[in-house]
């Protein structure tokens, strides 16, 4: 194949703005210097998020940095002491949610732009309008530490004028072969090329990116970008994963990948377990008859004991209702089963009883996997004791052999709409922590 000529990229340090103060107008400081530099159509200026953050007054006080870091924060993907990964109201996901002291007023921390979408969009039509130019870009950036890589990079995180993601998929490598998954992310390249020469410790904040080839990718705000959350394979730390699991008794619409409950399950499988066995089964049932028949084998069971404790009609009747509003509207019913048969036999009541609660203690744990398995990938899931109390019924209903004990259910489906787990309460250690 021929080979393609494309025009050499150049980054031009963009100097001599001046220190940006709350409420100044961020076109009018960089309009001297554009015009100095001579920036030309199909330019790309780029612009740092902390005199954005300057401009635009998004900055507290450093000592509030711990509530301003909270207050930016609505997800923590991980923690270790006092660094926080978080995810930012954007999307993004960053150190601290973005919360910086660097290159502000001792005292001070800046946040990040609410709307950099927004300010890049404002700079463009700024600037183009001062300066006479139509086919102008502009890159709004910050800088990430990425995982698995020591360092840091410039990333855009707004972008106007120019396509922020360009597909290649469909079309050929030079060897003639189709491209399948690849897409670039041109705003981030173009930002971590401007990297190059903008300097946090030279007072450059800006530079021009020339050259860039924009591979007809169409024109998007930098929020393209973020990864949806039904793609990310790396959603939370496994430490957070335990952090964040809630019992979730609502569930959305739709139905549980296979894939998701399996995933689950082969977590659930690496519970500790006695004497080297896996004394679990996990019955999930997904069609309508296998619910129904399991269902009201519980709720007959359970009706006739409270009836037999002389509970009223109407509170037995509210109840049921009450569980049964979990369970009949889950999408999926996962029944988690334990054996004893590989348990030893003693003949004193004590150690036949620790014994046997040794393997209860893995059906526990089993069961805590589990819930997390499904938590950590978006799945809502809510454990019910009920089926302990009905073992004999269960096993009958699902055509389980004597030797399996039911331990509950975990109803799970899709989250609901617009969930978000609220805090859990501070946990004082020294009322669980017993140091010796």
């Amino acid at each position: 194949m021929t080979p393609t000529h494309r025009p050499p990229v150049q980054v031009i340090p963009v100097e001599g703005i001046g220190e940006v103060r709350p409420g100044d107008d961020l076109a009018a400081m960089l309009e001297p210097a554009m015009r100095r530099l001579e920036l030309r159509d199909h330019d790309v200026v780029v612009v740092t998020s902390k005199i954005v953050s300057k401009a635009e007054g998004r900055l507290v006080s450093d000592a509030d940095r711990q509530s301003a870091v909270a207050a930016e924060t609505v997800r923590i993907v991980a923690r270790r002491g006092d660094l926080v990964i978080a995810e930012t109201a954007h999307g993004f996901v960053c150190a601290n949610a973005g919360v910086d002291a660097s290159n502000v007023d001792a005292g001070s921390l800046a946040l990040l732009p609410d709307d950099p979408d927004g300010t890049a969009r404002y700079l463009r039509t700024q600037l183009s309008s001062r300066l006479g130019l139509v086919h102008l870009g502009v890159v709004i950036t910050d800088t990430f530490g990425r995982a698995w890589r020591t360092g840091v990079v410039n990333v855009a995180i707004g972008c106007d004028g120019l396509p922020p993601l360009v597909d290649l998929r469909g079309r050929s490598d030079d060897r003639g072969r189709g491209l399948e998954a690849t897409e670039v992310a041109l705003a981030d390249e173009v930002a971590g090329a401007s990297g190059l020469v903008i300097a946090k410790d030279a007072h450059v904040p800006a530079a021009i990116v020339r050259g860039i080839d924009r591979l007809g990718g169409q024109d998007a705000p930098a929020s393209t970008l973020v990864r949806p959350a039904t793609e990310d394979l790396f959603r939370a730390s496994p430490l957070q994963a335990l952090h964040d699991r809630r019992t979730v008794r609502a569930f959305g619409s739709g139905d549980v990948p296979a894939e998701a409950i399996e995933e689950a399950i082969l977590a659930a499988c690496t519970a500790p377990a006695p004497h080297h066995t896996r004394p679990w089964r996990f019955s999930v049932l997904i069609s309508d008859a296998a619910r129904r028949r399991y269902l009201a084998a519980m709720e007959a069971a359970w009706r006739a004991d409270l009836e037999t404790d002389g509970i009223a009609a109407e509170v037995i009747d509210r109840r049921i209702a009450r569980s049964n509003d979990v369970l009949v509207s889950a999408p999926v019913l996962i029944v988690p089963w334990l054996s004893l048969e590989g348990s030893h036999s003693y003949v004193d009541d004590d150690r036949a009883a620790s014994e046997r609660d040794m393997f209860v203690l893995s059906g526990g744990a089993a069961i805590q996997n589990l819930l997390v398995g499904l938590s950590a990938q978006g799945i809502a899931g809510c454990w019910i004791s009920s089926s302990i109390f009905c073992r004999e019924e269960a096993r009958h209903a699902l055509g389980m052999s004597e030797e399996w004990l039911a331990l509950g259910t975990v109803a799970c489906g899709p989250m609901p709409p617009g969930h978000t787990p609220d805090p859990r309460p501070p946990l004082d250690l020294g009322a669980h922590v017993d140091r010796r």
